[in-house]
């Protein structure tokens, strides 16, 4: 409900949904980790992680990134859920290592965001990927899975102001690095997925 989504923001969860459990994990540890610094003293840090990505994903691991890549290099056309015009936001890799590391090494325990704001649709990252590898594949729609969030997008002003940290690592230069790790898979490996059912996880 609150777009770029800050620290302060307590999100909006429906506990019910087939994404609750995930959804409510997440809120939890941050509960519990705040209980022990309180009442224990102990030292704490608190890491709220956007969409990330880099060499050495899972193909089958259900997000984004490695199910469109594996699609494109299959010769299988790209699922979209829904119109597409929900939005993510994807860190590469060492970027998000960075963060964490600057954030370890710090004396702040309140949530920080550790993502890159700059933000995309589904159906745009679609046709990007489509360009990036080359490939002719068309795009498929598929309904969009039960609260499925339509705006991922992180204000990281406390990780600039607390950490000194801004994500170097520009999307272009990003997916070309991972989609080389991805083309360098063998056939034996691209063809070796679990078919997963998107609406029963944190779809991308």
């Amino acid at each position: 409900l609150v777009h770029p989504q800050n620290e302060d923001y307590f999100g909006n969860v429906n506990t019910i949904s087939p994404r609750g459990v995930y959804d409510e994990a997440k809120r939890f540890q941050e509960s519990i980790t705040m209980a022990y610094h309180r009442f224990h003293g102990l030292e704490t840090r608190i890491a709220r992680i956007f969409n990330t990505y880099g060499p050495r994903m899972r193909l089958n691991d259900g997000r984004v990134i490695p199910a469109f890549m594996g699609q494109a290099l299959r010769g299988e056309d790209l699922t979209v859920f829904g119109d597409g015009k929900q939005t993510r936001s994807f860190c590469y890799v060492d970027d998000q290592v960075e963060g964490i590391y600057r954030l370890l090494l710090s004396d702040y325990s309140l949530p920080v965001n550790i993502g890159n704001p700059g933000e995309i649709s589904i159906l745009e990252f679609a046709e990007e990927i489509i360009k990036l590898t080359g490939t002719n594949q068309k795009i498929t729609f598929k309904p969009l899975p039960q609260d499925d969030p339509l705006q991922r997008q992180p204000d990281i002003s406390k990780a600039r102001e607390v950490l000194g940290w801004d994500p170097k690592v520009g999307r272009q230069e990003g997916m070309k690095t991972t989609f080389e790790y991805f083309k360098s898979l063998s056939k034996e490996e691209l063809d070796k997925r679990e078919h997963r059912d998107f609406s029963k996880r944190n779809t991308y």
